[in-house]
This record gives structure tokens, C-alpha cells and sequence, in this order.
């Protein structure tokens, strides 16, 4: 597997930013720095961490939450959810605290209803991993949704000549 040069979690605010993605295991090294980045940024301690990815196919999306769940210490390999529409993973940290990553794609449901739906039962059961386990939700394609999720993180990827341009802000 690629590696790319961490990006340091104590030099780097999680606020509004924009970041230049040279290839593919520079995405996937983003998603393992917002791992940490995002632990306790829930809307309390134990709420999940969520994450809405925005961009157009092939940008990188699914690329980028195979970092986070490289972050989260998760060993299974991470693919899109497109035909499944939610994928679940677990992992234990090294300080031996469990992880959860739930992956969302709702490209797929073209009526708002549905992926409300969806999104509304996957959070509930995220809230209640939560309480005893990190969990970050990451959603493909939010745009889908009839509303903005409160406490969350949008994450835009877009394709800039050979590599990508992440950029990010609090909802």
C-alpha cells in the first residue's frame, strides 16, 4: 500500500480549510489524520463523529473513508456501499477502546424520503454505539438528504489535474 507523509493532528485546526491532494494515499492519509481529527466532535462525547462527503464519482470518496478506517484501527478492507447502501466496520484502538466506522452512500435514492429514512436509522444506531464505543458516520452523497444534519463535517473532494482538492468546514 502507498504511503503518504501524516498530516500532524497537533499542527492542524479541524476548522474551514482547503488541502491539495497529490494522489491516492494522500487521501487515504487525510481520512486517517480526521480519524483523530474528529474524536469528540460530535455534537457531545457521545455522539458520533459525522462526516458528509461530497463530490462527483471517481473523486475520491470511498478512497478517503478507507483512511478513516485505517485511522479508526479498523483491519477490513473498506468498499463503497453503493449496492448495499450502508456498510458497517469494526476495530479496537490501540489504547484497546473499540472503534465503529458506519459508511453510508445514498447515491442510490434518488427521493429524499428514503434516504432520510435511511440516514435516520443508521444515526440512531450510531448514538447508540456511541455511548460505549468511537463511531464515525461517514455519508456519500448528502446532497441526497431533504435537510442538513446537524454537527456535521462536510468534506468536499473535487479532481484538480492529476489529484484532488479536499476542503472542509463545520455544518
Amino acid at each position: 500500500m502507498e504511503t503518504a507523509a501524516p498530516i500532524p493532528v497537533t499542527d492542524t485546526p479541524l476548522d474551514e480549510q482547503t488541502r491539495d491532494l497529490a494522489d491516492a494515499a494522500a487521501t487515504r492519509s487525510l481520512g486517517r489524520w480526521l480519524a483523530q481529527a474528529l474524536e469528540g466532535r460530535g455534537r457531545d462525547q457521545t455522539e458520533p463523529a459525522l462526516l458528509l462527503l461530497q463530490g462527483d464519482l471517481g473523486a475520491g470518496k470511498t478512497c478517503l473513508v478507507q483512511g478513516l478506517a485505517e485511522g479508526l484501527a479498523i483491519a477490513e478492507p473498506v468498499t463503497s456501499p453503493s449496492f448495499a447502501l450502508a456498510q458497517h466496520y469494526a476495530g479496537t484502538a490501540a489504547d484497546g477502546r473499540a472503534t465503529r466506522l458506519v459508511h453510508l452512500d445514498l447515491y442510490r435514492l434518488e427521493q429524499p424520503a428514503a434516504a432520510d429514512e435511511l440516514f435516520s436509522q443508521e444515526e440512531e444506531e450510531a448514538r447508540i454505539a456511541a455511548v460505549s464505543t468511537r463511531v464515525v458516520m461517514a455519508v456519500e452523497w448528502p446532497e441526497r438528504l431533504s435537510f442538513q444534519p446537524e454537527g456535521a463535517w462536510l468534506l468536499r473532494l473535487e479532481h484538480r489535474g492529476d489529484g484532488r482538492r479536499a476542503s472542509w468546514r463545520a455544518t
